[in-house]
């Protein structure tokens, strides 16, 4: 098998004639469902907002919101990042959050953050390889899931005045 072909990954946009994708993996990935805002919210967010495909099968994303904090500064949020079980640690999932890294970096965002399940170890400790903090704990977080608190993860930038 020496000449076998490498097989690659792939990003792509989420736009409305993929949003589908977007939805079953979440079906699959997720104990939650979500609503039209999250997926008006995935679209508008740009290039925050991917899938990531392995020989052309669509197996995991990553989809974030822009918000505005109080004084202007521009912060991301991840609403969810994930890889179907059977392509898990190969590099998809550090693939998704390097792009969105580095767009929050080019773009000038002062930070990112998102929530996760307080036991949800997995999750926790990858987000940590990425430079991620603990910042909060949120009682009561999530509604139909146990346990239903969760911790707030950011990652802060350093702000440059050349990148405005």
């Amino acid at each position: 098998m020496g000449t076998g072909r490498e097989v690659s990954v792939s990003l792509d946009g989420v736009r409305d004639k993929n949003l589908m994708q977007l939805k079953k993996l979440n079906t699959v990935l997720f104990p939650v469902r979500y609503n039209d805002k999250y997926y008006a919210d995935a679209i508008s967010s740009g290039e925050f907002t991917k899938l990531a495909y392995y020989s052309d099968i669509c197996v995991g994303a990553i989809a974030c919101r822009l918000e505005k904090k109080e004084g202007g500064a521009m912060r991301v949020y991840l609403m969810t990042l994930g890889v179907l079980a059977p392509y898990r640690g190969i590099g998809i999932g550090t693939k998704l959050l390097n792009h969105v890294l580095d767009m929050c970096s080019k773009q000038n965002m002062s930070e990112i953050y998102l929530h996760v399940q307080t036991n949800n170890e997995d999750a926790i400790k990858f987000c940590k390889k990425f430079g991620f903090e603990i910042t909060d704990t949120i009682q009561d977080y999530y509604i139909n899931i146990e346990p239903r608190d969760c911790y707030v993860v950011s990652k802060s930038f350093a702000q440059s005045e050349a990148n405005k």
